[in-house]
């Protein structure tokens, strides 16, 4: 008997690209020494492994690590999605990062190198066809942020952040393993698909008390990852105490990761009956919680971190449906699926172009100060005020905004198809709630100055010497038609999230 498998190359090129990128980086670093070289190389590499998923993901689902039908590593529509995405995300990080890097806050090396090894996570984790994989995936994303958050050189902030979201995250991590071995203890399976197949077909063993105890931990373990209610605290402290655009890729890349991981064990591994109630319970809370809290806030990553909880409860509402009969038919399910997907495609890109505008409004190597210091923005920089005003508004959900508004959209329509009415008034209620504190930081970028002074001078990234790098504004730029496009035409998302 042959025990030797035949690997799919082709299949595995966006994850050799991905890591490919982050030896580059070290060897680069290392031998030139040069951080523009540095950072050429890490923006290429990431360019590289989002046009290497596109190319791979545009043909058949490709399969491999397979034993008989059970495969580790499947590479479809939705993995090249996920994987074209992050890997923009961190070309989007990079360049918010170049002011910050130039300033000397951060090494140049070990921050590219980093963000390259979690982007590697990323992309593996949307192909991930087992918990082993996943996990590991999921941690190698997640493994370098503990770095990254607290890198920043002289900030105790920084650094209580790192030990804040270093001590939750093992938690997490422990909870997640517990969850996984408890479901391998009970079925003797790792691979997802099977793990749904056994379920599915031996119902004395989906009631028994150990498995119903395996999926709440599992999920409990993920919710973590995702920043939903009640296991969100430690977002707000970690994001304002990141720099800002580290904070922009926990809010992004790292919250699609976990909901992809969340996605793909809901989707293809747990029994939608046990899931759904608990998924609709921290849909409703994370929404509710996260937009009262936010109103509150005036500190402006403060803010954006607990709309970012807020958006986690939308992204997580479709999978509510799942509750209810009529939200497990296969059609509901599948328009469940895709919409909780291309909702946290629409969010990450309005989230980037946010935290863009914010990081262009700022001066470089500044915090996200408070709302105060953004006042009047839009008489000093004008265009990078309005782009700023257009990713809020979107978030918020308003034209012209389009991106977020088809998002919001999309997930009342799968909640209606899924007979989940109450959770849809839900949503529809939460989202008028976002809109105060949506429109309050965007009525203050145009609202007359009325402090002078430090606020003053550093509003805008306007303070004398500290002028904003032009990459900055490229990324803005970019970022914001990005999500012009994407509110154009949402229907691109759509169907790749539903592949």
């Amino acid at each position: 008997m042959n025990v030797v498998q035949s690997v799919d190359s082709v299949a595995l090129l966006p994850a050799y690209l991905a890591a490919g990128t982050a030896v580059l980086v070290l060897i680069t670093d290392l031998l030139v020494a040069r951080p523009r070289a540095t950072i050429a190389v890490a923006a290429l590499g990431a360019l590289g492994t989002a046009v290497g998923s596109a190319l791979v993901g545009a043909g058949a689902e490709r399969r491999t690590f397979c034993v008989g039908a059970d495969c580790s590593w499947i590479f479809g529509g939705r993995a090249a999605l996920v994987g074209v995405v992050v890997a923009l995300l961190t070309v989007g990080v990079l360049g918010l990062s170049v002011p910050a890097l130039r300033a000397g806050r951060s090494p140049v090396g070990e921050y590219a190198f980093l963000l390259a090894c979690s982007m590697t996570g990323g992309v593996v984790l949307g192909a991930a066809g087992d918990l082993i994989t996943l996990i590991v995936a999921l941690e190698t994303l997640t493994l370098p942020l503990y770095v990254l958050v607290g890198l920043r050189r002289g900030s105790l902030a920084s650094a209580e952040a790192a030990l804040t979201f270093f001590v939750v995250s093992v938690v997490a991590t422990t909870l997640t393993l517990l969850g996984a071995a408890l479901l391998y203890a009970v079925t003797g399976g790792l691979h997802l698909d099977r793990l749904g197949a056994l379920l599915a077909e031996q119902p004395e063993v989906r009631d028994l008390p150990l498995t119903t105890a395996a999926v709440a931990v599992l999920l409990v373990g993920l919710a973590f990852k995702v920043a939903a209610v009640p296991f969100h605290a430690w977002a707000p402290a970690t994001y304002d105490g990141a720099p800002l655009p580290v904070a922009a890729y926990l809010s992004t890349a790292s919250k699609l990761g976990g909901l992809v991981a969340l996605l793909a064990v809901v989707q293809r591994a747990l029994p939608a009956d046990q899931t759904g109630p608990v998924l609709a319970l921290l849909a409703v809370l994370t929404m509710t919680v996260g937009n009262l809290v936010a109103l509150r806030q005036r500190r402006t990553v403060r803010l954006l971190a607990w709309s970012s909880v807020a958006q986690a409860g939308y992204i997580l509402a479709p999978l509510g449906a799942l509750a209810l009969a009529a939200g497990r038919t296969d059609e509901a399910r599948s328009a469940a699926y895709a919409a909780a997907v291309a909702y946290a495609v629409f969010f990450v890109v309005l989230e980037l172009a946010a935290f863009a505008g914010l990081t262009a409004l700022r001066p470089a190597g500044a915090d996200g100060g408070t709302l105060d210091d953004l006042r009047g923005a839009a008489r000093r920089h004008p265009w990078r005020a309005a782009a700023f005003g257009l990713a809020l508004v979107g978030l918020a959900g308003l034209p012209p905004g389009l991106a977020g508004l088809f998002a919001k959209v999309t997930v009342v329509r799968a909640l209606l198809d899924g007979g989940a009415a109450w959770l849809a008034l839900v949503v529809a209620l939460n989202a008028v709630i976002g809109l105060a504190y949506y429109l309050r930081v965007t009525a203050a970028l145009w609202a007359p100055t009325t402090t002078h002074g430090p606020a003053a001078a550093l509003a805008g990234g306007g303070a004398p010497g500290v002028p904003v790098v032009g990459v900055v504004a490229v990324v803005l730029a970019v970022a914001t038609v990005a999500a012009v496009v994407l509110g154009v035409a949402p229907q691109l998302v759509l169907d790749l999230a539903g592949r």
